[in-house]
């Protein structure tokens, strides 16, 4: 059975995984819409940026909320976010389905519902259809419904709450740090531009790089003038070497009359020294006297 929706009223679940699928009718003058999730604890905020849902992050790090693509049945156009209610941890207190428009604001959006499904095999027909509307034609963001925990059970209430300020506004109403694009502003925030990052609680000082290091200029030292030494001659291997210069030596007088100092005394009376003492000595003759008869 399908329960048709007011804004406001809730429905129990005894499906423990579901799909919440918004439906919208395109056209040329119609802005596209995104589907999104918000995993809040029981004091209604997230518990870090992992906890946000969306195009640029459409898979929960526990795999359990999750966007699926975009289909087109009939005239119309989907968007689906699909949860695992039963899995989910026990600190995960409620679930948003959220919607965004891209370009223009709700009020140009026609024919926008969100219709819940059990995401189990039997599911064809809807438990519970909401039509959304808006209620300034000024929303670019607006809280479809929400999944909530009532002790160990799930519930459905349709919410229709609408922001101006688009997703950006919406994610950090309950806990998002966002980064926005500088250049595109808050229009840039509503045609989907923003970054859901974690937001450190103390921030860091960030450090400048150093300036590049001057090298030190070295201290010249003196050293004393050494005289090149002079080459060395080559050896002269295999050559004659210059004979040193020597006195010339003097030929033997083997034939020829010998100078008085070079005669040799054996045999022959030798000359008589004069005596410095005595004058008047005289060597007495010397061997047998030769007389010819």
């Amino acid at each position: 059975m399908t329960h048709a929706m007011l804004k406001g009223s809730n429905v129990p679940l005894d499906a423990m995984a579901v799909r919440a699928v918004l439906r919208w009718t395109p056209g040329s003058d119609v802005p596209d819409v995104d589907a999104s999730a918000l995993l809040l604890a029981a004091d209604g905020r997230v518990r870090s940026d992992e906890d946000f849902v969306f195009y640029n992050q459409p898979r929960h790090p526990s795999g359990l909320v999750r966007r699926l693509p975009k289909k087109r049945v009939g005239d119309g156009l989907t968007d689906t976010i699909e949860a695992d209610l039963a899995a989910l941890d026990a600190s995960v207190d409620r679930v948003l389905v959220t919607a965004s428009s891209d370009g223009a604001t709700f009020g140009a959006v026609r024919d926008l519902r969100v219709l819940l499904y059990d995401a189990g095999p039997g599911g064809a027909e809807p438990l519970a259809v909401f039509d959304v509307k808006a209620e300034t034609g000024e929303e670019t963001a607006i809280i479809c419904g929400e999944l909530y925990r009532r002790g160990e059970a799930w519930k459905f209430r349709a919410v229709g709450q609408g922001y101006p300020t688009g997703l950006v506004g919406l994610a950090t109403e309950y806990g998002i740090s966002v980064d926005e694009d500088g250049e595109g502003g808050e229009e840039g925030a509503d045609s989907g531009s923003c970054a859901a990052t974690h937001a450190p609680a103390h921030s860091a000082a960030v450090s400048q790089p150093l300036p590049p290091a001057v090298p030190q200029a070295q201290p010249q030292t003196t050293q004393p003038y050494v005289p090149p030494m002079p080459a060395a001659a080559p050896p002269s291997y295999g050559y004659p070497h210059p004979a040193p210069q020597q006195p010339p030596a003097q030929q033997p007088s083997y034939g020829y009359p010998q100078p008085a100092s070079a005669r040799s005394g054996y045999g022959y009376p030798q000359p008589a020294a004069a005596h410095p003492a005595d004058p008047d000595f005289a060597l007495p003759p010397m061997g047998p006297q030769f007389i010819r008869q």
